[in-house]
């Protein structure tokens, strides 16, 4: 019972915290996203697309659903292929990050196996 309400205070903190940072730094429609992923559920691989202001110095931070950050990719690119080989079963966040570290955009996909 204490491990679940572990998890349900970090996810609670998760939200707000990341709801808290979520402003484009753009003067553009704040609807606007930066970032498109597909397919959402993913099996083997899934494609992160930006859209919106592309920056080399963009960054996508994938972590599990407890917060433990496990990828961090350089968008070298406008798109980034993902293979999801070590990636178990289950949900994971996103997060596109400028140069300065400033979150533009974050959301959840998930794993199916």
């Amino acid at each position: 019972m204490k491990g679940i309400l572990y998890i349900i205070i970090f996810t609670v903190v998760l939200s707000f915290g990341a709801s808290a940072q979520l402003k484009p730094t753009t003067t553009e429609d704040p609807t606007t996203k930066f970032i498109r992923f597909y397919p959402n559920p993913a099996v083997n691989n899934i494609t992160f697309e930006i859209q919106h202001d592309f920056d080399k110095s963009y960054t996508i931070q994938i972590y599990n659903f407890i917060g433990k950050k496990l990828v961090d990719l350089k968008a070298g690119s406008r798109s980034i292929n993902l293979p999801l080989y070590d990636f178990y079963r289950g949900i994971y966040i996103y997060q596109l990050r400028d140069k300065s570290g400033q979150i533009l955009e974050s959301g959840k996909f998930q794993v199916i196996r």
